[in-house]
């Protein structure tokens, strides 16, 4: 973990790595956590299952000992310290770079109709309740003082044939300018002319529309539930298939500054189309080079998003941070993101040899498969290191996702939780009615 290589791999060139590191840290002074060190530990927390800075630790410690160096103490503090010296810009810039040369190198196959789709949606994270998190990102406003915990929301940029995160966006669950819209306007600039951008009814509106045709991105939504669609009226283009014009909304949104609001055209031509029991809107308005059939099977994949944003919160953890301050979370969330990209960046290598879509791998599978072989990477000498990474992509390789099409879950779960008491109170509160001195009964006076 110690290496640039053992961090990123070969998913970010040495160059670009070395640049990153003399613009965000600098000279820095030789300690036992420098910091790639730290990244990879911190990189490694995240994927553990235990996820625990004395784990991290621990680790080092074996591999200090593995190597024939001198011991590190367990004392998390040290660690604890060189994560907080980590700049977050160094991590960001790696994320980012990650996904974005993973997005360049997808084979054309890979791609829809020789265009690049980018999916879009939103989530929430949940971290510990501290002063300094509630200060940045307050609780749900239906939740008392004391009972809640700090609430922030995502908005991410993913590719639909890598599964990489290309960029995200992360603000408070509240407030002016902290809705999706505005985190996903944060976002457009990523955004490449020729994309196609993917998303959910809530982004179907005139001014992330209008904002996507401006950067000559497309888009594909379905219809907001607000809106009526008449097919009686605009260009016929066949049954329940139509061009029309959305005008602009007097009101400007407060995400949205006024000078790019003042760019954006009176009215917008958005193609409609009734498919499936659901209304599609999108700008891809040639009925000839992409059908109703077409637009619909892609429109389908949305739900990829939703499976990665699972798989992220869910299979590593990042739902429930464990961060206590309002910078290491945003920095705890970009290293859970590098992680993601780094095994989603040896998941696309391994489909490339095994001439498979990546779609068609386990994210956990090759997460077990890493940490498995991690010990034998580590340890094996230079001659036999191509032979094992040969191993451990033919072993992702053969972590397939079972074909299950038309498959259907109820969202609801079987096993009932442990019927534990709500805590209706502060927990000093709480704690504190517990240690007081129980009072004798009457009759023992």
């Amino acid at each position: 973990m110690q290496s640039p290589q053992a961090v990123v791999g070969e998913s970010v060139s040495a160059q670009l790595l070395q640049e990153l590191i003399e613009r965000e840290c600098g000279a820095w002074r030789e300690r036992l956590y420098p910091p790639l060190t730290t990244l990879g530990l911190f990189v490694g927390q995240t994927l553990s299952s235990d996820g625990a800075c004395q784990d991290a630790v621990a680790r080092y410690l074996s591999e200090r000992t593995g190597r024939g160096e001198g011991p590190c103490s367990l004392n998390t503090g040290p660690y604890c310290r060189a994560r907080a010296r980590l700049p977050v810009n160094l991590v960001l810039g790696l994320q980012r770079a990650v996904g974005a040369r993973l997005e360049q190198a997808l084979p054309e196959r890979w791609g829809w109709c020789g265009r690049a789709v980018k999916l879009v949606d939103g989530t929430t994270v949940s971290m510990p309740d501290t002063p300094a998190n509630q200060a940045v990102y307050p609780q749900h406003r239906g939740q008392r003082p004391g009972l809640g915990f700090p609430l922030a929301r995502l908005v991410g940029l993913l590719g639909l044939g890598s599964g990489a995160v290309l960029d995200w966006a992360m603000g408070p669950y509240e407030g002016q300018g902290s809705g999706e819209l505005g985190l996903f306007y944060r976002l457009m600039d990523t955004l490449e002319a020729g994309d196609v951008a993917l998303a959910d009814r809530y982004f179907a509106n005139y001014w992330i529309v209008a904002l996507l045709q401006a950067r000559g991105v497309d888009c594909l939504m379905r219809a907001h539930a607000h809106r009526r669609c008449d097919f009686r009226r605009g260009q016929r283009l066949g049954r329940g298939d139509h061009i029309v014009y959305w005008q602009r909304p007097k009101q400007r949104p407060a995400w949205l500054d006024e000078a790019t609001c003042a760019n954006l055209p009176e009215r917008i031509a958005v193609r409609e189309i009734a498919i499936g029991g659901r209304v599609l809107v999108s700008t891809l308005t040639d009925a000839k080079a992409f059908s109703p059939q077409a637009l619909d099977e892609l429109y389908r994949l949305r739900w990829r998003i939703e499976l990665d944003l699972r798989t992220i919160k869910d299979e590593m953890g990042m739902e429930l941070l464990r961060c206590k301050d309002p910078q290491m979370v945003q920095k705890e969330v970009a290293v859970y993101l590098l992680a993601y990209n780094l095994v989603r960046a040896a998941m696309a290598q391994a489909a490339v040899l095994a001439d498979v879509l990546p779609r068609a791998l386990s994210f956990k599978g090759a997460v077990q498969v890493l940490g498995a072989f991690h010990e034998q990477l580590r340890h094996c000498g230079r001659a036999r290191t191509s032979i094992m990474i040969g191993c451990v992509l033919g072993a992702i390789a053969q972590m397939r996702i079972p074909h299950r099409p038309g498959r259907v879950e109820p969202r609801a779960v079987k096993r009932r939780p442990k019927p534990h008491r709500l805590l209706m109170e502060p927990r000093p509160i709480a704690r504190a009615r517990l240690l007081a001195p129980v009072r004798e009964p009457a009759c023992l006076r």
